[in-house]
């Protein structure tokens, strides 16, 4: 539940710059800008507030008011956070921290304070705790405010529970339970029972789980709700698995009825984890509203970039612009309609040239990368998997036959060669079938049984050369990725034709693949291979163990 914390959290940091500051010599405009940034956030229209505390911040630069820039660029940082631009949002707040100079002032401290607390939320959404620990250091440094205190504490502890360190998290715990407010009480007691628990597992934190549950509850904080069922969910999982799914759909029950995705996510991750039943049905519902948020923060990211830095690029351009214009109408004034008929067709004509001269660069270079891509591709099929192939031969014999290893790897060698002067395979009599044969069972060994079947010449008959060779390519990527990967003990091929279709099916033992293995460069080079030959490729990694694979492409 740290991430629906935090969330809250931001939230709460939001009002921390609105309080009233001295009054300086801001002029109508500048304070409409202002004005107007803190209406459209208090209505939630985050992305006009973004872009009049922008317009605030460029008009206090001009008379020198860097507090006012500052106040303004940390809301727009604050309100980065909240919307997943955690990298644009410790940007911004760290340009507000050049304008806080005076450190003895108790508006730039408030500041600062404030400012920090929020690049130690945005690092810990990055996974950063090192230097969210440290922004929170920065942010309890320059507070001055008592009842703040107490969630920088709560931040702190947090985050010193993701590095492990429990004994000191438990020591700024202790200090944010000490808070008068109900939510930051709550807060801290839940993070502390946790703490406690996660470092000593015969620790019991029912008592404060349900304390804190309980003062949610009568205050009828549904975030803070969130973060109890999200807590009570994790500790019953080992424990009490109905429990545990019965607090996950309260979460997931209260999220959907405050529209936190974030929160969604989450309790349909332990769901489906439990509800094995139902898992179809919760995992179809946690793809869409995970794409709905990236779609939606990758929006407000773009949208984000376009105010700062857009608008100023924009400006400078149509300064530009009009000043070219201006030069342009003077020239044409002292020129004669020949002279300036002839000074358009020139410059025309280089306009053109320049741009023909681009766009034929660019072709050229999307050329060279794609015969990198492919030169990358022969060697990474011919070169890297034949070496590999010879390896698990060397490995697996019993008799090491150094003439024929070295017969093996002189073949590597040409291929090697052919490669570099984009030779084609001539002459090669041995027949595709016992190729095959021949690379599956170089495979054997004492830990690696592989079978196969259905594989006869017959079937080969009519299938081209060019597309027996991205077989041959596709199947030893298959082993390879087999014997690195997957720890099987029984692998089995099974051919088998059917009308024009040619189908292997490829099974094992093993341990399956993650993810990362079946769109790295091997296997995604083998989905390129099939899509070449119009075929297709099915990995089923959901089966109960091991790995099933469904490969079919037409024979013609």
């Amino acid at each position: 539940m740290k991430k629906s914390f935090l969330f809250i959290v931001v939230l709460t940091t939001l009002f921390f710059c609105s309080e009233k500051r001295p009054a300086t010599k801001i002029s109508q405009t500048q304070n409409a800008y202002y004005l107007k940034a803190r209406e459209f956030r208090d209505k939630k229209i985050s992305d006009s507030a973004f872009y009049y505390y922008n317009l605030a911040k460029d008009e206090y630069l001009k008379i020198n008011d860097s507090i006012g820039a500052a106040e303004s660029l940390i809301n727009m940082a604050i309100i980065q956070t909240y919307y997943g631009d955690f990298y644009g949002s410790i940007e911004s707040s760290s340009e507000a921290n050049t304008f806080l100079k005076d450190e003895k002032d108790s508006i730039t401290r408030r500041d600062l304070s404030s400012s920090y607390n929020n690049m130690g939320i945005a690092s810990a959404f990055l996974y950063n705790q090192d230097s969210a620990i440290t922004f929170y250091q920065y942010a309890l440094k320059y507070n001055d405010d008592d009842d703040k205190k107490y969630i920088y504490y709560n931040n702190l502890g947090n985050a010193l529970i993701s590095q492990k360190n429990f004994k000191l998290a438990q020591k700024y715990l202790n200090y944010a339970v000490l808070s008068k407010n109900h939510e930051n009480r709550a807060r801290a007691i839940n993070n502390l029972a946790r703490a406690k628990f996660t470092a000593d597992n015969s620790y019991n934190p029912l008592p404060e789980y349900y304390a804190a549950l309980e003062i949610r509850e009568k205050d009828n904080n549904l975030d803070g709700l969130n973060s109890s069922y999200g807590t009570l969910a994790d500790y019953f999982f080992s424990k009490d698995k109905e429990k545990s799914l019965i607090y996950a759909k309260k979460m997931l029950q209260t999220a959907t009825t405050i529209n936190n995705p974030e929160d969604q996510l989450q309790a349909l991750q332990k769901i489906i984890i439990i509800d094995k039943n139902n898992y179809n049905k919760y995992f179809e519902k946690f793809q869409s509203i995970n794409d709905s948020i990236q779609i939606s923060r990758n929006k407000a990211k773009n949208q984000f970039a376009y105010f700062r830095y857009g608008l100023e690029k924009e400006k400078a351009e149509n300064q530009t612009l009009k000043y070219q214009k201006a030069e342009k109408e003077v020239q044409l004034l002292q020129r004669n309609i020949g002279l300036g008929a002839l000074s358009l067709l020139l410059i025309g004509g280089f306009v053109y040239y320049k741009r023909r001269k681009k766009r034929l660069q660019r072709e050229n270079e999307l050329k060279i990368k794609e015969n990198e891509l492919k030169m990358s591709k022969k060697v990474h099929d011919v070169v890297a998997n034949g070496i590999y192939q010879v390896m698990t031969k060397i490995e697996n014999q019993e008799n090491f036959d150094k003439d024929k290893a070295l017969d093996e790897l002189e073949f590597v060698y040409e291929k090697s060669r052919d490669i570099s002067y984009e030779k084609t395979d001539i002459g090669d009599t041995v027949e595709f079938a016992e190729k095959i044969f021949n690379l599956i069972s170089s495979f054997t060994s004492d830990h690696v049984k592989p079978f196969l079947t259905g594989n006869s010449q017959n079937l080969w008959d009519d299938v081209s050369g060019a597309v027996q060779s991205e077989i041959f390519q596709i199947i030893r990527e298959l082993l390879v990725n087999m014997k690195k990967h997957s720890q099987a003990s029984l692998v089995v091929f099974k051919f088998e034709r059917k009308n024009n279709l040619i189908h292997i099916q490829y099974k094992d033992n093993g341990i399956g693949i993650p993810e990362n293995i079946i769109h790295g460069k091997g296997l995604s080079n083998t989905v390129s291979r099939i899509e070449k030959i119009e075929g297709t490729i099915i990995f089923d990694n959901k089966t109960e163990k091991g790995l099933k694979i469904n490969i079919s492409f037409p024979t013609s």
